[in-house]
């Protein structure tokens, strides 16, 4: 199975998680491709300020995940499954996190 992912023509790194049986999809790739944010390290700093719920379960939604860095490194990497997505999505006042897009990466 690909461990790249293909949003919006853009890659979302992921890992499947053999015992779990469900996909871990990069959390920053994510969110940069719905907010085109340039810096998405404080983009998400801001948004989990902003969303107290959030930031008070972030531990649960976001796992740490070995994936390939941008230097081709394997790294453990913030990732969630396609439910912790949701909800992150649900923080992101953005169009590209409107319905249609979220059922696209529903099934990616």
């Amino acid at each position: 199975m690909s461990n790249i992912k293909l949003f919006e023509s853009k890659q979302v790194r992921s890992a499947w998680n053999e015992t779990e049986q469900k996909w871990y999809f990069s959390v920053q790739d994510v969110v940069e491709i719905l907010t085109d944010s340039s810096d998405v390290k404080q983009y998400i700093k801001k948004m989990l300020s902003r969303d107290e719920l959030l930031k008070s379960n972030w531990g649960t939604i976001c796992t740490l995940v070995e994936m390939s860095a941008a230097d081709d490194k394997r790294r453990k990497i913030q990732a969630a499954d396609t439910k912790g997505l949701l909800r992150i999505i649900q923080s992101i006042p953005s169009p590209k996190a409107e319905p249609k897009s979220i059922l696209e990466l529903c099934v990616i």
